[in-house]
């Protein structure tokens, strides 16, 4: 008999557990610099903080992790990406590329290190979505034509879905941005939001719990 009670006992332990897991939020980690990570901003109006709520309202259960880092590169994104992106991440979105271009970085260079994160998340079976920028347009022809193309150039190559302007809707456009004309403001993440969603939903759709 006693036997049998531990037996019941481990059963509903293990059925609990199971329902715990299946009931667990997706969580969704955007790996990015000042623009995810609300520069300028409270926290709760930042870009993952409004991503999580808009996801909620549509009835999804998601958890937006805030990996931004003001001032990160891509290779700073890179080299943090091992304890930013942790083993329970269900889906990813990597936002990284702007500074590299504003400090006149070698396209070249952040593409090789955009496609090594990359490469980590498609090891560990992560839907990915890649943000797209676009190069300023004060350094030239060139440079903008070979930094515009990093974005979809590795979206083909690692077959990821991509979103070609992060700022689309809200670049240069005084009343949606912060002083500094760089980073958006609250009204400015809004708009991001709105735009991106149908991409994170789309995303979201292949994440496994």
């Amino acid at each position: 008999m006693r036997h049998l009670v531990q037996a019941l006992a481990a059963g509903a332990i293990l059925t609990a557990a199971s329902h715990a897991a299946a009931a667990r939020a997706l969580r969704l980690v955007v790996l990015g610099d000042s623009l995810t990570a609300g520069l300028g901003l409270a926290s709760a109006k930042a870009f993952p903080a409004r991503l999580e709520a808009a996801l909620r309202a549509k009835g999804l259960d998601v958890k937006v992790i805030n990996a931004g880092v003001s001032g990160d590169t891509a290779a700073d994104g890179l080299a943090r990406y091992a304890w930013a992106v942790p083993p329970d991440t269900n889906a990813l979105i990597v936002e990284l590329g702007a500074n590299d271009m504003l400090r006149g970085q070698k396209p070249e260079a952040t593409k090789a290190t955009l496609a090594a994160i990359l490469d980590k998340a498609r090891a560990a079976h992560l839907p990915t979505l890649l943000a797209g920028m676009r190069a300023a347009p004060n350094l030239g022809a060139e440079y903008d034509h070979a930094f515009d193309a990093i974005y979809p150039a590795l979206a083909k190559a690692y077959d990821v879905p991509v979103y070609p302007f992060f700022l689309d809707g809200v670049a240069g456009d005084p009343s949606l941005n912060q002083a500094d004309g760089l980073h958006p403001n609250a009204e400015g993440v809004e708009v991001i939001v709105q735009k991106i969603l149908p991409s994170v939903e789309a995303l979201l759709s292949h994440a496994k719990p």
